[in-house]
Formats: C-alpha cells, structure tokens, sequence
C-alpha cells in the first residue's frame, strides 16, 4: 500500500518528482543532550525503508534525469551536509550495506580539525563542569547567566545562544565562540569533521562529493567578491583534492532570501556547478529551477510515519524560485 502511494505521488518521466533528503551527522549511539539526532540503529532503520520504497539514485543522476523527464517512479537522493567524521565511520557502512549511493556536501575550511560554529558552542555547553554560563562584560550580557544545571538547562542554553550569533560576520561569530569557550571552561574537539583522505575514501566507495562553501557563511549576508570566493574556492579545493570535477552545491543553511539570495544563484551558476539544493520543503520537479533544488529531513521514528511524511512532503508545491540575474 506504501509503494502504491508513493508511486502515484510520485510518477516517473516527465512529471517525475524527486525526493532529496537531507542529513548531517549519523551518531554512534543516541546523545543524551539531543535525542533526536539520527544514530546508527535509527539511520539503518531509514535506509531499509528507503530501499523498499524508494528508486534511491546518485544526485547528479537524478538531476540529469529530472531535467530530461527521465526519472524512474518512486525517485529519491540521500544528501549529508557539513563534512562530519561520522559521515565516513559511521553512515558509510550502513549505506554500503544497503548499497545505497549519497552525495556528501564538503564544507572545505573545517577538514582536518575544524570545527562549526554551532559544534564550538554545543560543546562548549556539553563539556563545561560549571552549573551556570557567565556572560556578564560580553557581547552576549544581554542574555543573562545561563544555567547549565541539567540537560533541559543545556540545550536551552545552546538555542538561545546559537540564535544570538548565527548570523552575525564570521569573524565576530568566530569570536562569540571563543568566548563562550573560554567562559564555558572547556577545551573544544578537534576530530568532529573529516579529513581529507576521509573525504577521498567516501569516493572511492563509490558516494560523491559535492561543495558547501569553504567556512559555510550565510551568503545572503556577504557582498558578491566573499560569497564568490567561498563558493569558488570549495569548489577548487574539493577538484584538486579529488582529481576530478564536482558539479554539484550546497547553500549553507539553505532558506531561500534568509541564508542565500539571487546573487548567490548567480554564482554557482557562474562557478560551473550543474545543479544546487537548498533547505525549501518539496519535491523537485522539472519545471523547477535545478539551482534551488528541494531537500528535506523527515524524522519520524516509526516506519508509518516517517512514510507519511515522505508522503506529504512530494504533495508540497515548493516556494517560487528566487530569480537569479544570469538565469537563462
């Protein structure tokens, strides 16, 4: 009943709709501070139900295939974002054992002992021994001693102060980070990401990779000269890296006008890239623009849900495109 659904929700050719997922890390085991981050048992579950619903195809193909109205029925690609260490030990075997292909979206500054911004601050809050966060004489006073005394406290914490710096410049949020380090008491990770010969290795398993700017800034927020570096330059160090060529991006955070704009289109256009995705809900489809392509993460625990929610999601109209001044 499940494939039947899907199937007409989701038709082959020229009507096709395919679904993007989107993921970012996959957990050895469940965290007690985010519970509902993806772990190994939950993301064997998802990839077992997508191989018996779904015709998973590498997302190149599946964009080549959508704009020709060749897309099977049932179309569906796995995309993981950011470049996590996770992605390589812990997703790729499981993806291997259920011989599903994923594109994997690099964001280049962080490999080799990077690390986010929101990863400083989560464990900045996670390692800290304090029962409280002093921000007094910061630039985040405003927010108040945070109280770190249980897990609920915690996460709370990491919210408000993730929504206080997320979109500030990347110096002054590299620096907020520092801060809330040092505040914390804690000395952060250095292995959360990938290396490169990590990066290497999921292609040669067969994944691909695509790009996902250098520092994963908000490119709405940069002047055209610094988005076009971030996107042009991840693209040239994950093709000297590789030794091939990647034609595939990712906007960091996603959301159309809010996280990237039309100028941002313009440029992975201009940088050679066949198709970008976004963070918009939907299912792509032909006569969308295939430099805003849809993705997104259902997360549902139970098989019926998590179907339902593909479901509803390739019934959802994407948002209009923005339009990009070198669109032909």
């Amino acid at each position: 009943m499940l494939k039947s659904l899907l199937s007409a929700l989701s038709p082959g050719g020229a009507n096709g709709r395919l679904s993007i997922l989107l993921f970012h890390r996959v957990l050895a085991r469940p965290d007690p501070l985010f519970p509902d981050e993806i772990d190994a048992n939950r993301f064997d579950d998802i990839c077992s139900w997508l191989s018996a619903w779904f015709n998973v195809v590498p997302l190149d193909e599946a964009v080549r295939n959508l704009r020709d109205g060749a897309l099977p029925r049932r179309a569906a690609a796995i995309t993981f974002d950011d470049g996590y260490a996770d992605n390589h030990d812990i997703a790729l075997p499981i993806l291997r054992r259920h011989r599903l292909p994923a594109t994997f979206f690099v964001a280049t500054g962080f490999l080799g002992g990077g690390r986010m911004f929101n990863d400083s601050v989560i464990e900045s809050i996670r390692r800290s021994t304090l029962s409280a966060l002093d921000l007094r004489d910061t630039e985040l006073a405003t927010l108040g001693p945070l109280s770190l005394d249980g897990l609920a406290d915690r996460r709370h914490a990491i919210e408000l102060l993730l929504r206080s710096i997320k979109y500030l410049p990347n110096n002054e949020r590299d620096a907020a980070t520092g801060m809330i380090a040092k505040r914390a008491g804690v000395s952060l990770p250095s292995d959360l990401m990938m290396t490169r010969q990590k990066v290497c290795a999921l292609r040669d398993a067969g994944m691909q990779i695509g790009a996902h700017t250098v520092t994963h800034p908000i490119l709405a927020r940069m002047d055209a000269a610094a988005a076009r570096h971030e996107i042009v330059q991840s693209k040239r160090d994950l093709e000297s890296m590789l030794g091939e060529r990647v034609s595939l991006f990712a906007y960091p955070n996603g959301k159309p006008a809010e996280d990237y704009n039309s100028e941002s289109v313009a440029l992975a256009r201009e940088a050679g890239f066949e198709a970008a995705v976004s963070t918009s809900w939907g299912a792509a489809r032909r006569t969308g623009d295939l430099f805003q392509l849809p993705r997104f993460t259902p997360w549902d625990r139970s098989r019926w849900g998590f179907a339902m929610r593909l479901a509803r999601n390739l019934a959802v109209v994407p948002v209009p495109s923005l339009r990009a001044p070198l669109e032909n």
